[in-house]
């Protein structure tokens, strides 16, 4: 079954007549007929109906056309890919805060693993200055920077998306009965605050002329522990809303901050590099990702 044959019975079952198939593939009638008797006579089966003016599929041409379609539009995709030196493969590092913004990047990387198997992910977590460090001794491609940091020495991409800050809080808790937590609520209150809005004084800033007046015990920088934290009523927890997994029953809720409060969400690399080709058909997706939305 060559590929070329193959190419013609599928354009003989789409057209339903020999004659029109002829001309659509710039191939003699009686040339193409002995092609499909000759390979009908290799599977050892009929795969047309023959009648006088039109052709249709037995079981066996029905189920030819299937694996053919398929078998033709993987070969068309190999041969573009090789003839455009578009084979992939090799590693792509994304090292990343935890944002809802990765659910973006996840998908553009999701769709690339699919298409080339050989590409291999590696994902470092971390805050913003963990990822700038990777970004710059070479170990990174990507870094995801959130929140309003300069990126000037670098060349970046903003994402549509926004995270907002809120305050975690178990359910039993005075202030869950709120909408939202202004500074006020805070006083005399001890907070777990994220260790990247500590460094930026983010949530200080926030509080204004209250800062004084919350209890900061300490920072953390994966989600996961400091929520341990409230579980116990230790301490309220600074945090971003879309990073929260709450399962039923955890008895903890969010409230977003008033006056609300959003951090930005960057995807950055360097300068003047070459970057891999993994790389750049990564950042080709992503623009075309932000462009549509």
């Amino acid at each position: 079954m060559e590929l070329r044959v193959l190419n013609y019975f599928v354009a003989i079952a789409q057209e339903g007549n020999m004659t029109r198939a002829a001309k659509k593939l710039l191939i003699s009638q009686p040339a193409l007929s002995r092609q499909i008797s000759d390979l009908e006579q290799e599977l050892g089966v009929s795969l047309f109906n023959r009648q006088k003016h039109h052709l249709s599929l037995t079981p066996a041409g029905q189920y030819l056309l299937s694996q053919a379609t398929e078998i033709l539009a993987l070969t068309a995709k190999t041969k573009s890919n090789l003839t455009a030196s578009a084979f992939i493969g090799g590693d792509l590092t994304i090292a990343a805060g935890e944002s809802l913004g990765m659910q973006r990047i996840m998908n553009i990387i999701s769709q690339i693993i699919t298409e080339y198997p050989a590409v291999k992910l590696h994902l470092l977590s971390g805050d913003y200055s963990y990822a700038e460090c990777k970004l710059n001794n070479g170990t990174a491609d990507f870094a995801i920077i959130i929140g309003d940091i300069p990126v000037n020495n670098y060349a970046s991409l903003t994402l549509p998306e926004k995270d907002t800050w809120g305050i975690l809080m178990t359910t039993d808790d005075p202030l869950a009965q709120k909408t939202e937590i202004s500074p006020q609520d805070l006083i005399g209150r001890s907070i777990l605050n994220s260790q990247q809005s500590d460094n930026l004084q983010i949530f200080q800033n926030w509080l204004g002329n209250y800062q004084d007046c919350v209890n900061f015990i300490g920072t953390y920088n994966l989600n996961f522990n400091g929520t341990l934290l409230v579980k116990n009523h230790t301490a309220l927890m600074v945090t971003l809303d879309n990073l929260l997994n709450i399962e039923p029953g955890a008895k903890l809720t969010f409230k977003k901050l008033a006056p609300k409060m959003y951090q930005t969400i960057k995807v950055v690399w360097k300068r003047e590099v070459n970057l891999s080709p993994v790389a750049e058909l990564f950042l080709k997706r992503l623009k075309a990702s932000i462009f549509k939305s």
